[in-house]
Protein backbone atom coordinates (compact mmCIF):
# COMPACT_ATOMS: atom_id res chain seq x y z
CA UNK A 1 0.00 0.00 0.00
CA UNK A 2 2.49 2.57 0.43
CA UNK A 3 4.43 1.89 -2.78
CA UNK A 4 0.72 2.75 -3.98
CA UNK A 5 0.86 5.68 -1.62
CA UNK A 6 4.11 6.90 -2.75
CA UNK A 7 2.92 6.37 -6.96
CA UNK A 8 -0.30 8.40 -6.52
CA UNK A 9 1.66 11.58 -4.63
CA UNK A 10 4.20 11.39 -7.25
CA UNK A 11 1.61 11.22 -9.90
CA UNK A 12 -0.57 13.91 -8.68
CA UNK A 13 2.33 16.60 -8.08
CA UNK A 14 3.68 15.73 -11.30
CA UNK A 15 0.20 17.16 -12.75
CA UNK A 16 -0.42 19.94 -10.59
CA UNK A 17 3.58 21.11 -11.28
CA UNK A 18 2.60 20.30 -14.99
CA UNK A 19 -0.33 22.73 -14.87
CA UNK A 20 2.08 25.85 -13.70
CA UNK A 21 4.22 25.62 -16.67
CA UNK A 22 1.34 27.11 -19.29
CA UNK A 23 0.60 29.78 -16.66
CA UNK A 24 4.07 30.67 -16.10
CA UNK A 25 4.62 31.38 -19.93
CA UNK A 26 1.43 33.10 -20.23
CA UNK A 27 2.18 35.39 -17.38
CA UNK A 28 6.30 35.81 -18.57
CA UNK A 29 4.95 36.52 -22.36
CA UNK A 30 1.69 38.39 -22.37
CA UNK A 31 1.85 40.62 -18.91
CA UNK A 32 5.34 41.48 -19.38
CA UNK A 33 6.48 40.65 -15.77
CA UNK A 34 10.23 39.45 -15.62
CA UNK A 35 11.40 35.50 -14.24
CA UNK A 36 12.93 37.33 -11.11
CA UNK A 37 10.16 39.36 -9.78
CA UNK A 38 7.97 36.60 -10.16
CA UNK A 39 9.98 33.83 -8.72
CA UNK A 40 10.74 36.05 -5.98
CA UNK A 41 7.16 36.45 -5.26
CA UNK A 42 5.79 33.21 -5.60
CA UNK A 43 8.84 31.65 -3.31
CA UNK A 44 8.27 34.24 -0.64
CA UNK A 45 4.49 34.13 -0.38
CA UNK A 46 4.91 30.04 -0.68
CA UNK A 47 7.06 29.55 2.23
CA UNK A 48 5.58 32.31 4.51
CA UNK A 49 2.55 30.16 4.02
CA UNK A 50 4.05 26.87 4.72
CA UNK A 51 5.54 28.09 8.02
CA UNK A 52 2.74 30.46 9.05
CA UNK A 53 0.71 27.35 9.08
CA UNK A 54 3.37 24.81 11.02
CA UNK A 55 3.73 27.58 13.29
CA UNK A 56 0.47 27.71 14.45
CA UNK A 57 -0.23 24.38 14.35
CA UNK A 58 2.88 24.17 17.21
CA UNK A 59 5.73 22.94 14.78
CA UNK A 60 9.24 23.82 16.02
CA UNK A 61 9.70 25.77 13.27
CA UNK A 62 13.19 27.25 13.62
CA UNK A 63 14.39 23.75 15.85
CA UNK A 64 16.52 23.06 12.59
CA UNK A 65 18.65 26.05 13.24
CA UNK A 66 19.60 25.17 16.57
CA UNK A 67 22.73 22.84 14.81
CA UNK A 68 24.77 23.81 12.67
CA UNK A 69 24.86 20.65 10.22
CA UNK A 70 21.22 20.80 9.38
CA UNK A 71 21.03 24.22 8.82
CA UNK A 72 23.72 23.86 6.20
CA UNK A 73 22.19 21.30 4.73
CA UNK A 74 18.89 22.91 4.39
CA UNK A 75 20.80 26.41 2.78
CA UNK A 76 22.68 24.18 0.19
CA UNK A 77 19.33 22.66 -0.45
CA UNK A 78 17.42 25.99 -0.83
CA UNK A 79 19.47 27.90 -3.31
CA UNK A 80 21.40 24.79 -5.04
CA UNK A 81 17.88 22.61 -5.43
CA UNK A 82 14.78 24.62 -4.96
CA UNK A 83 16.00 28.38 -6.38
CA UNK A 84 18.07 26.59 -8.62
CA UNK A 85 15.43 24.17 -10.21
CA UNK A 86 12.64 27.10 -10.09
CA UNK A 87 14.81 29.58 -11.71
CA UNK A 88 16.33 27.30 -14.25
CA UNK A 89 12.91 25.94 -15.39
CA UNK A 90 10.93 29.65 -15.18
CA UNK A 91 13.84 30.64 -17.20
CA UNK A 92 13.65 28.00 -19.79
CA UNK A 93 9.93 28.68 -20.48
CA UNK A 94 10.90 32.39 -20.76
CA UNK A 95 13.76 31.83 -23.71
CA UNK A 96 11.26 29.09 -25.17
CA UNK A 97 7.95 27.43 -24.13
CA UNK A 98 6.57 25.72 -21.26
CA UNK A 99 6.26 22.52 -23.28
CA UNK A 100 10.63 22.37 -23.83
CA UNK A 101 11.30 23.21 -20.44
CA UNK A 102 9.44 20.36 -19.21
CA UNK A 103 11.32 18.11 -22.41
CA UNK A 104 14.57 19.75 -20.88
CA UNK A 105 13.78 19.00 -17.20
CA UNK A 106 13.57 15.04 -17.80
CA UNK A 107 17.08 14.84 -18.35
CA UNK A 108 17.45 14.67 -14.55
CA UNK A 109 16.87 11.36 -14.18
CA UNK A 110 19.54 10.55 -16.69
CA UNK A 111 21.97 12.36 -14.08
CA UNK A 112 19.88 9.93 -10.87
CA UNK A 113 20.34 6.80 -12.72
CA UNK A 114 24.06 7.84 -13.23
CA UNK A 115 24.37 8.75 -9.60
CA UNK A 116 22.82 5.79 -8.21
CA UNK A 117 24.46 3.33 -10.51
CA UNK A 118 28.25 4.52 -9.70
CA UNK A 119 26.79 4.69 -5.49
CA UNK A 120 25.78 1.16 -5.54
CA UNK A 121 28.51 -0.15 -8.27
CA UNK A 122 26.25 -1.84 -10.32
CA UNK A 123 24.34 -0.87 -13.85
CA UNK A 124 20.81 0.26 -13.46
CA UNK A 125 17.93 -2.44 -13.90
CA UNK A 126 17.09 -3.23 -17.83
CA UNK A 127 13.67 -2.16 -17.68
CA UNK A 128 14.73 1.00 -16.11
CA UNK A 129 16.87 1.71 -19.00
CA UNK A 130 14.54 0.93 -21.29
CA UNK A 131 11.64 2.41 -19.41
CA UNK A 132 13.96 5.88 -19.66
CA UNK A 133 14.52 5.58 -23.22
CA UNK A 134 10.91 5.06 -24.00
CA UNK A 135 9.82 8.10 -21.99
CA UNK A 136 12.18 10.47 -23.49
CA UNK A 137 11.41 9.20 -27.30
CA UNK A 138 7.94 9.13 -25.84
CA UNK A 139 8.69 13.39 -25.45
CA UNK A 140 10.50 14.14 -28.17
CA UNK A 141 7.60 12.91 -30.60
CA UNK A 142 5.20 14.77 -28.54
CA UNK A 143 7.62 17.67 -28.84
CA UNK A 144 8.39 17.89 -32.33
CA UNK A 145 6.20 15.50 -34.30
CA UNK A 146 9.44 13.27 -35.64
CA UNK A 147 10.96 16.47 -37.50
CA UNK A 148 14.09 17.23 -35.96
CA UNK A 149 14.27 20.38 -37.26
CA UNK A 150 11.23 21.99 -34.75
CA UNK A 151 13.82 20.95 -32.04
CA UNK A 152 15.75 24.18 -32.71
CA UNK A 153 15.66 26.51 -30.03
CA UNK A 154 18.09 29.26 -28.87
CA UNK A 155 21.37 28.54 -26.87
CA UNK A 156 20.26 30.42 -23.90
CA UNK A 157 17.36 27.79 -24.21
CA UNK A 158 19.13 25.01 -24.38
CA UNK A 159 21.80 26.15 -21.44
CA UNK A 160 19.28 26.51 -18.53
CA UNK A 161 17.51 23.34 -20.00
CA UNK A 162 21.33 22.01 -19.41
CA UNK A 163 20.89 23.50 -15.95
CA UNK A 164 17.44 22.70 -15.24
CA UNK A 165 17.95 18.97 -15.58
CA UNK A 166 21.24 19.39 -13.37
CA UNK A 167 19.00 21.41 -10.36
CA UNK A 168 16.32 18.44 -10.97
CA UNK A 169 18.33 15.92 -9.72
CA UNK A 170 20.22 18.14 -6.82
CA UNK A 171 16.35 18.81 -5.58
CA UNK A 172 15.51 15.21 -6.14
CA UNK A 173 18.40 13.53 -4.03
CA UNK A 174 19.84 15.85 -1.72
CA UNK A 175 17.16 16.52 0.68
CA UNK A 176 15.85 13.01 1.22
CA UNK A 177 17.99 12.26 4.70
CA UNK A 178 16.89 16.63 5.33
CA UNK A 179 13.45 15.71 4.72
CA UNK A 180 13.21 12.47 6.72
CA UNK A 181 14.59 14.31 10.04
CA UNK A 182 12.39 17.22 10.14
CA UNK A 183 9.82 16.67 7.78
CA UNK A 184 8.44 17.66 3.74
CA UNK A 185 6.64 20.98 4.89
CA UNK A 186 9.43 22.29 7.24
CA UNK A 187 12.09 21.54 4.23
CA UNK A 188 9.62 22.86 1.37
CA UNK A 189 8.90 26.00 3.48
CA UNK A 190 12.14 27.04 4.66
CA UNK A 191 13.33 26.25 1.15
CA UNK A 192 11.54 28.33 -0.69
CA UNK A 193 11.95 31.24 1.38
CA UNK A 194 15.39 31.13 1.61
CA UNK A 195 15.12 31.34 -2.24
CA UNK A 196 12.65 33.93 -2.15
CA UNK A 197 15.07 35.95 -0.17
CA UNK A 198 18.41 35.03 -1.31
CA UNK A 199 16.53 36.10 -4.92
CA UNK A 200 14.74 39.20 -4.27
CA UNK A 201 17.80 40.43 -2.25
CA UNK A 202 20.13 39.81 -5.02
CA UNK A 203 17.79 41.84 -7.51
CA UNK A 204 16.17 44.72 -4.97
CA UNK A 205 12.35 43.30 -5.44
CA UNK A 206 11.32 45.83 -3.21
CA UNK A 207 12.59 49.05 -6.17
CA UNK A 208 10.84 46.79 -8.79
CA UNK A 209 8.01 48.81 -10.92
CA UNK A 210 6.59 45.32 -11.13
CA UNK A 211 4.25 45.60 -8.43
CA UNK A 212 1.67 47.31 -10.33
CA UNK A 213 1.59 44.50 -12.39
CA UNK A 214 -0.58 42.66 -9.17
CA UNK A 215 -2.93 45.28 -9.40
CA UNK A 216 -4.76 43.62 -12.57
CA UNK A 217 -6.89 40.90 -11.27
CA UNK A 218 -6.36 38.54 -14.46
CA UNK A 219 -3.03 38.32 -13.41
CA UNK A 220 -3.59 38.45 -9.54
CA UNK A 221 -5.55 34.95 -9.94
CA UNK A 222 -3.45 33.29 -12.06
CA UNK A 223 -0.35 34.08 -10.17
CA UNK A 224 -2.25 32.63 -7.21
CA UNK A 225 -2.82 29.95 -8.75
CA UNK A 226 0.92 29.54 -10.32
CA UNK A 227 2.08 29.70 -6.34
CA UNK A 228 -0.45 26.98 -5.19
CA UNK A 229 -0.33 24.47 -7.68
CA UNK A 230 3.55 24.75 -7.52
CA UNK A 231 3.52 24.62 -3.73
CA UNK A 232 1.33 21.60 -3.34
CA UNK A 233 3.37 19.96 -6.53
CA UNK A 234 6.55 20.22 -4.41
CA UNK A 235 5.49 18.89 -1.14
CA UNK A 236 3.62 15.93 -3.14
CA UNK A 237 7.40 14.81 -4.91
CA UNK A 238 8.89 15.24 -1.65
CA UNK A 239 6.52 13.31 0.30
CA UNK A 240 6.54 10.27 -2.29
CA UNK A 241 10.10 9.88 -2.14
CA UNK A 242 8.91 8.26 1.88
CA UNK A 243 7.74 5.52 -0.07
CA UNK A 244 9.22 5.19 -3.55
CA UNK A 245 13.20 5.64 -4.75
CA UNK A 246 14.56 9.10 -6.06
CA UNK A 247 15.28 7.33 -9.59
CA UNK A 248 11.20 5.93 -9.68
CA UNK A 249 10.10 9.17 -8.46
CA UNK A 250 12.12 11.33 -10.73
CA UNK A 251 10.69 8.92 -14.00
CA UNK A 252 6.94 8.51 -12.66
CA UNK A 253 6.95 12.52 -12.51
CA UNK A 254 6.67 12.17 -16.93
CA UNK A 255 3.18 12.57 -15.74
CA UNK A 256 4.45 16.32 -16.11
CA UNK A 257 4.29 16.91 -20.09
CA UNK A 258 1.41 15.05 -20.63
CA UNK A 259 -0.23 17.59 -18.40
CA UNK A 260 1.49 20.66 -19.88
CA UNK A 261 0.52 19.04 -23.55
CA UNK A 262 -3.42 19.07 -22.01
CA UNK A 263 -3.17 22.84 -20.89
CA UNK A 264 -1.44 24.11 -23.77
CA UNK A 265 -4.24 22.59 -25.68
CA UNK A 266 -6.58 24.70 -23.73
CA UNK A 267 -4.50 27.83 -23.35
CA UNK A 268 -2.85 28.67 -26.85
CA UNK A 269 -5.09 26.20 -28.84
CA UNK A 270 -1.75 23.91 -29.52
CA UNK A 271 -2.78 20.83 -31.86
CA UNK A 272 -1.36 17.54 -31.83
CA UNK A 273 0.04 15.83 -35.00
CA UNK A 274 -0.14 12.29 -35.65
CA UNK A 275 3.46 11.16 -34.14
CA UNK A 276 2.82 13.26 -31.06
CA UNK A 277 -0.16 11.22 -30.30
CA UNK A 278 2.07 8.34 -30.70
CA UNK A 279 3.94 10.14 -28.25
CA UNK A 280 1.36 10.19 -25.56
CA UNK A 281 0.72 6.50 -25.75
CA UNK A 282 4.27 5.54 -25.73
CA UNK A 283 4.43 7.70 -22.58
CA UNK A 284 1.76 6.25 -20.69
CA UNK A 285 2.73 2.98 -21.53
CA UNK A 286 6.57 3.11 -20.41
CA UNK A 287 5.36 4.78 -17.03
CA UNK A 288 2.60 2.12 -16.02
CA UNK A 289 5.58 -0.83 -17.70
CA UNK A 290 8.45 1.35 -14.57
CA UNK A 291 5.16 1.47 -12.18
CA UNK A 292 4.63 -2.23 -12.11
CA UNK A 293 8.03 -3.29 -12.19
CA UNK A 294 8.96 -0.91 -9.36
CA UNK A 295 9.22 -3.11 -6.61
CA UNK A 296 12.94 -4.24 -8.23
CA UNK A 297 13.99 -0.51 -8.44
CA UNK A 298 13.26 -0.15 -4.60
CA UNK A 299 15.84 -2.90 -3.97
CA UNK A 300 18.05 -1.82 -6.41
CA UNK A 301 17.87 1.63 -5.12
CA UNK A 302 18.36 -0.07 -1.85
CA UNK A 303 21.99 -1.32 -2.42
CA UNK A 304 20.74 -5.01 -1.86
CA UNK A 305 22.41 -6.89 -4.46
CA UNK A 306 25.82 -4.79 -4.46
CA UNK A 307 28.33 -6.62 -6.30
Amino acid sequence: MKHIKGIMLIVTGAMMWGTTGPLTEWILKSSGMTVNFLLTVRLLVAGIGILGFLQMTKKPVFEVWKTKYWGRQLVVYSIAGMLGLQYSFTTTIQESNAVFATLLQFLGPLFIVAYTSIKVRMWPPRYQVLGIIGTLLGLFLLLTNAKFDQLLVSKEAIFWGLILGITFAIYTLYPVRLMGEWGVLLVVGWGMLIGGIVLGTGTLIWRSEEWILLSNLKIFLIMACIIFFSTIAFVLFLSSMKYISPVLTSILSTMEPLTTMVISVAVFSTSFGFWQVIGIFLMLICVTWISVASEKDEKYSDGEHIN
